[in-house]
This record gives C-alpha cells, sequence and structure tokens, in this order.
C-alpha cells in the first residue's frame, strides 16, 4: 500500500507542476531504498515563516530552503512533515544558474534523502548527499526533467 504525499501552501500560494508525476518519482525513489511511505505533508512557504519555525522547533536563528521532521515509528517508514521555503527555492535557483522547478526537485528529494538516512553535515557527506541527489534527480519520469 502506498502512503499519501500532500502538498500544503501555508502563508503562500504555490502549485507544483505535474504534481502526480512528482508524487510517483518520490514513492519510486523511497520503495527503491526499501522503505515504506506512510505519508509526507510537504508544507510549502515563505522564508519568514520558515524561519520561524527553525527558530521555534531547532533554535537556529537561520534561514533554509528546508526543514524536515521525522514523524515515523518504525525503521524502513517514510512518514514526515517537509517545510519548503518557496523563496530560497526562487533565490538559490537563480544563484547557481539552474531553473526553479529543478531546484524545487532537488530540495524535495534532499528532504527524503535525510529521512533515507543520508546527511551533509561534513563535506565527505555533504557530497555524498549531492551525488544521491544527482542521481534521483536523473530517474525523475519523462515530463519532469528538464
Amino acid at each position: 500500500m502506498e502512503g499519501e504525499i500532500t502538498f500544503f501552501n501555508e502563508d503562500i500560494t504555490y502549485t507544483i507542476d505535474n504534481e502526480d508525476l512528482v508524487k510517483e518519482w518520490i514513492n519510486t525513489v523511497v520503495t527503491d531504498h526499501d522503505y515504506q511511505l506512510i505519508g509526507i505533508n510537504y508544507i510549502l512557504c515563505s522564508d519568514e515563516y520558515l524561519h520561524k519555525v527553525n527558530v521555534e522547533y531547532l533554535d537556529h536563528d537561520t534561514y533554509t530552503d528546508i526543514i524536515t521532521f521525522d514523524n515515523a515509528e518504525y525503521e524502513n517508514e517514510i512518514e514526515s512533515d517537509i517545510f519548503v521555503s518557496i523563496d530560497r527555492i526562487k533565490d538559490n535557483a537563480q544563484s547557481i544558474g539552474t531553473n526553479e522547478t529543478d531546484e524545487l526537485h532537488r530540495v524535495l528529494i534532499h528532504g527524503i534523502l535525510h529521512l533515507l538516512g543520508f546527511k551533509d553535515k561534513s563535506e565527505e557527506d555533504a557530497a555524498n548527499m549531492r551525488n544521491m541527489e544527482d542521481r534521483q534527480l536523473a530517474k525523475r519520469p519523462i515530463g519532469l526533467s528538464s
């Protein structure tokens, strides 16, 4: 049984293009790693909203593009609330010279990879995470990849 992936807008209005394909891709990434998807809530929001979440729940007074809360009760299950700053996505895409959709997909899958056990605190872990992001982006269904 597939779990549900839901996209919510918090203090912004944003629409995920090809939402069903995005959900299918995310589910495939989860199952390819032998995890069961219970449910994921993506909360799309502004920089300010995510900053408040970062301060309140993580005691980090910084801006970020994503915060992932692991709510799974059992190993090898994915259940999460993932907050994504659309402001950061747009700024990051512009600063690194990519399109907004590719950067959004990279951040969406970045949160999933954390839930699958990938880390990014050390240089080596960050390089491994980026490599894994690239590998998963390359597996997007036709219609999602640029």
